[in-house]
């Protein structure tokens, strides 16, 4: 199972990628979650009591260096597009209640400088973790889809698209969805997420009415109390919790050619 996740900043994404993560780990995954949104806060989310602590792979000049050949920062350089990774998981994730949790850092984009040794490195990290039969991935991206290619989306079996009712949660989406397009990224779902009243659901789907909703995910104050006291998002709503449990089932359903394997 092999899901990325993206979004408006501020719709819940990162939360939902830590939900997606514990839930696929009670349905019996092996669980690797990669936070590749330049905010980091994923750790936080799965209950990490030091997140600050654990810097992004980006920032470390030193590995990047011996994995790519360059220095971070040079100008001109040739370096290597393929570096090797496969040990990244085991030496740098946190665990966290039996999930690894990598923090990658974002892929920067041009004009921002010379950032191609990062990007290579992370790049590679992101189809080794696509690619690895062996464990469950989720994929915590910022509004975009920078860290996907056209080499590695087979791999993809779903782009999750978290949104909730508003109209710039709906503008962001057609921004993802044309970027997916264009890399012919086509398994897309769409997460309703903070949903308050059966207007709010009905607002999305009315909204979406060509667009396959993975689920819809009820708005609960514990959610928020639980990012203030600095405590795990997953177990702090249980309706939540139990929404993209259904929502996971459902996209095994879909990939098991509608089979239910359970």
């Amino acid at each position: 199972m092999k899901i990325a996740v993206t979004g408006k900043g501020g719709v819940g994404k990162t939360t939902m990628s830590a939900l997606i993560a514990a839930a696929l780990q009670k349905t019996g995954y092996n669980v690797l979650a990669i936070d590749a949104d330049p905010d980091s806060n994923l750790l936080a989310c799965m209950g990490h009591p030091e997140p600050g602590s654990v810097p992004p792979l980006v920032e470390l000049k030193e590995l990047i260096e011996e994995r790519t050949g360059v220095k971070p920062g040079t100008v001109g350089a040739v370096f290597r597009l393929n570096p090797q990774v496969s040990d990244i998981p085991e030496k740098y994730a946190v665990d966290i209640g039996g999930i690894k949790v990598l923090v990658a850092g974002a892929v920067k984009k041009g004009g921002t400088g010379c950032y191609c040794p990062e990007n290579a490195f992370v790049r590679t990290l992101v189809a080794h973790s696509l690619l690895d039969k062996g464990t469950a991935l989720v994929l915590d991206m910022e509004a975009g889809v920078e860290h996907l290619s056209r080499g590695t989306i087979r791999a993809v079996d779903k782009l999750l698209v978290v949104i909730e009712p508003g109209r710039r949660s709906v503008e962001t989406f057609y921004r993802i969805k044309t970027m997916a397009d264009n890399i012919g990224l086509s398994q897309i779902s769409v997460i309703g997420n903070r949903i308050r009243s059966e207007a709010d659901r009905k607002y999305l789907e009315e909204t979406f009415p060509d667009i396959h909703f993975a689920g819809f995910v009820p708005y609960d104050e514990r959610l928020r109390e639980a990012e203030i006291k600095e405590v795990p998002a997953p177990g702090a709503s249980e309706s939540a919790d139990n929404a993209v449990m259904e929502i996971i089932k459902s996209i095994e359903i879909d990939r098991n050619g509608g089979k239910n394997n359970g």
